[in-house]
C-alpha cells in the first residue's frame, strides 16, 4: 500500500499547477506552470503568443517557492513585455504569411463567393463586407489548415505502421500540435501560416507518438526517418515562431 500511495504522489506531482494571475504594472497577466522533472532551476520566459508568462519548474519546487520567484521577476516579465512585437491585424489590406509566403487580403466588395488565391499576385481574395473580411479570413485559414494536416497526418500514420482516431485544429498557445492516449491529434491552425515544412515536420511529431509517447531516441528516430527535415523546421521554430501569434481577427 506505501508502495502505491508513493505512486499516486509521484503521479499526482507531476500535474502542472493550474494558471495563476499576476499583476504587471497594474494589469492582469496570466501565468502558466510546465513541470519540467530533469529541469536544473526555473525558468521563466513568455508565452507564446506574448499574451503571459510560462514557468518551468524542477522537482521538488513547491507552488510557494515559484510564486515567489515569479515576484522577484515581475521587473524583468515588465520590460519583456514591453518589447514584445505588437498584434498584427488581419482584415482587409492585411499582409499575412500563407505558408510562408507574404499574401495581401483583399476584399472583393462582392456579396458571395469562395475566396480564392492569386499565387503570382500573391493576394488573397474574400468577398463580403469589408468589416467582415478578419472572421471570414481567419475561418478559411482554419479549414484550409485542417485539411493539409488531416492529409500530410495520413500520409505519415501509413508510412509508420500507425493510425489515429481524429484530428482537431485549434489556437493553441503552449503547443503547436499533440497526441492523445487514445489517439487523437491536435494541431494549431496557426501552422498554416508557417512555411510547409515546418507544418509537415509538427504532422510527423505528433503521428509518431503514436508509436511511442514520449521523447526517447526511439521516437526520434522514427521522426527523422521519415522526416529528415525536421531539425530546419525546429530551427525555423526557434526563430520565428513567435511571429505566427502576432494575427489576429
Amino acid at each position: 500500500m506505501a508502495g502505491l500511495l508513493r505512486k499516486f504522489v509521484s503521479a499526482w506531482a507531476e500535474v502542472p499547477p493550474e494558471p495563476h494571475v499576476i499583476y504587471v504594472d497594474d494589469r492582469q497577466v496570466q501565468l502558466s506552470f510546465r513541470n519540467n522533472p530533469r529541469a536544473k532551476r526555473m525558468i521563466l520566459r513568455l508565452s507564446r503568443d506574448s499574451s503571459g508568462v510560462v514557468l518551468t519548474v524542477p522537482k521538488r519546487v513547491s507552488r510557494t517557492q515559484a510564486l515567489a520567484f515569479v515576484e522577484k521577476s515581475i521587473p524583468w516579465i515588465s520590460r519583456q513585455l514591453a518589447c514584445r512585437a505588437p498584434s498584427a491585424a488581419m482584415g482587409n489590406g492585411s499582409i499575412i504569411p500563407l505558408r510562408g509566403v507574404p499574401h495581401k487580403v483583399q476584399a472583393t466588395g462582392t456579396r458571395r463567393g469562395l475566396i480564392t488565391i492569386d499565387a503570382e499576385q500573391r493576394i488573397i481574395s474574400i468577398p463580403g463586407a469589408p468589416e467582415h473580411v478578419g472572421r471570414r479570413l481567419e475561418d478559411w485559414l482554419k479549414k484550409l489548415a485542417k485539411a493539409e494536416l488531416m492529409a500530410v497526418s495520413a500520409r505519415y500514420a501509413k508510412a509508420m505502421g500507425v493510425d489515429f482516431r481524429r484530428i482537431s485544429v485549434r489556437d493553441q498557445k503552449s503547443r503547436w500540435g499533440s497526441c492523445s492516449a487514445a489517439g487523437d491529434l491536435s494541431y494549431s491552425w496557426r501552422l498554416i501560416l508557417a512555411p510547409s515544412h515546418v507544418l509537415d515536420y509538427v504532422a510527423a511529431h505528433e503521428v509518431a507518438h503514436r508509436q511511442h509517447m514520449n521523447h526517447g531516441l526511439r521516437f526520434w528516430r522514427l521522426v527523422l526517418t521519415h522526416c529528415p527535415h525536421a531539425g530546419a523546421a525546429k530551427q525555423w521554430f526557434k526563430a520565428h515562431s513567435s511571429k505566427l501569434h502576432q494575427f489576429r481577427v
